[in-house]
Parts: structure tokens; C-alpha cells; sequence
């Protein structure tokens, strides 16, 4: 059986991208002099990339893993997500479900060129405000 280049076409986040995505986001954290854990997961919220810069926080590697697996999830940024997680906000307590998510800045989906999502980034140890534009420079990493 023969199959097309377009067939083997897909919406998700290939390594090379991966570490390009990780490695952006690396640079960015040591120009800010912070030290920073950073979670890449693919289209399935699958790790795809991962690096715990030494002497970041131990507590964060889960932190990174799960605000990228959050903003996969919901296919949103995770501080976004959280104003709405809020005691009274439509979705409170969602960080309850899936084994855990984490609802405050720092991971955010990653789009191709298209505007597909194809994956997502999680930042951790940093401030929340750190951890943000850690993972906005690694998500753009890929586009610009």
C-alpha cells in the first residue's frame, strides 16, 4: 500500500519543533535569570519535551507537566482558565478533574502557522508573570 505525502499530514507537534519550542523558552528563562522547569506536550497532551534547569524547584517538574497538559486539554491559556475557575465562576473546582490541572499563568496552547493546535507548553518557578512570558517566547518559537 502506498500513501501520500498529504495522508501522513498532521495536526501535532513533531520533536524537532518540540525542542525548538523548549529551547526558546530555555534562552528566554536564563535572559530573565530565572530558573524554570518546561513541560512540552503534543496534540494528545502526551510529554513530548522536558527540561528541569538545574537547582529550578523539585515541586515545579509536576507543575510544568500538568499547566501543559491543562492548557492542551481545555485549548486554552491556564490564567485564562483560571478566572473562571473561580469560587462562583462557571467551572469552579475543575482543577479537581483529570487527575489534576493547574489553573493559574504559565501554560498555554501552541499553535502551527495554520493557527492549528498542535500542542502546548507549561512553565513552572518562575512568578506567575515569569512563567508567562517563558511560555509565550517558547509557543511563538515556531511561528515568527
Amino acid at each position: 500500500m502506498t500513501y501520500s505525502v498529504e495522508a501522513q499530514i498532521t495536526n501535532d507537534l513533531t520533536h524537532e519543533e518540540a525542542l525548538k519550542i523548549l529551547l526558546e523558552a530555555k534562552k528566554n528563562a536564563e535572559k530573565s535569570d530565572v530558573l524554570v522547569n518546561i513541560a512540552i506536550v503534543d496534540a494528545g497532551a502526551n510529554l513530548k519535551a522536558f527540561i528541569r534547569m538545574d537547582e529550578s524547584f523539585l515541586g515545579s517538574i509536576d507543575v510544568a507537566i500538568k499547566k501543559a497538559k491543562t492548557a492542551r486539554y481545555f485549548n486554552i491559556d491556564t490564567g485564562k482558565l483560571g478566572e473562571l475557575t473561580q469560587p462562583g465562576g462557571i467551572i469552579y473546582n475543575i482543577e479537581l478533574t483529570n487527575g489534576g490541572l493547574v489553573s493559574f499563568p504559565g501554560g498555554l496552547p501552541i499553535k502551527n502557522k495554520d493557527g492549528k493546535i498542535i500542542g502546548a507548553i507549561g512553565v513552572s518557578g518562575g512568578t506567575i508573570d515569569q512563567d508567562r512570558a517563558i511560555a509565550t517566547a517558547g509557543a511563538k518559537a515556531i511561528i515568527d
